[in-house]
């Protein structure tokens, strides 16, 4: 069964350490990334989330909010945790960041 609490590394560098879940499912962490496109130093940022309460399969899906604290935008992650025959859990994940624009007909230029 899939575990999300603790320490998480992804290929490029960056890593999240998320708290054990409530009653509710939910959960607080903080992210720090290592790919940016910034000159900004880069901080620590804090994360917020829930997980779909473990089903049989042990293979819940999730979400969380990062806000970023060194640029004026937020990211939003959805997936999975996945667990293989060797008992490895992987998260696999798709992001959606909104910088902050200054006018709405701006927006369409804000997310990535």
């Amino acid at each position: 069964q899939c575990d999300l609490q603790g320490l998480w590394k992804n290929e490029l560098g960056s890593n999240m350490t998320l708290s054990a879940l409530d009653m509710a499912g939910t959960f607080l962490g903080s992210y720090h990334t290592a790919v940016v496109a910034t000159n900004k130093q880069i901080l620590v940022s804090p994360l917020q989330g829930a997980q779909q309460l473990p089903s049989t399969k042990g293979q819940p899906t999730f979400g969380f909010t990062v806000q970023w604290q060194f640029s004026n935008s937020t990211t939003v992650f959805v997936g999975q945790c996945f667990v293989d025959h060797h008992r490895k859990e992987t998260l696999e994940t798709m992001w959606l960041l909104w910088e902050e624009v200054l006018s709405r007909r701006d927006a369409w230029k804000a997310t990535r």
